[in-house]
């Protein structure tokens, strides 16, 4: 079996003992966003999810409202 079918198989073996709440928990500390921002100084000064995107079937010079 290749190893992605492996990995597969293994990955929802995990997923129904947690589910079942058994197997190994990894519990995880919360982090702020303000910490994680400044340890990765991240490149781009605009907030993610804000990047504009090219929408299927419009032509570059449109835009959303379909205006030219």
């Amino acid at each position: 079996m290749s190893t992605f079918g492996e990995d597969l198989i293994r990955s929802l073996n995990e997923a129904l003992a947690h589910a079942k709440g058994k197997g190994p928990a990894v519990p995880h500390t919360p982090a702020a966003p303000r910490e994680v921002r400044k340890r990765e100084k991240p490149t781009s000064h605009r907030p993610a999810g804000t990047r504009p995107m090219k929408m299927p079937g419009t032509s570059p010079g449109m835009t959303e409202g379909g205006g030219e």
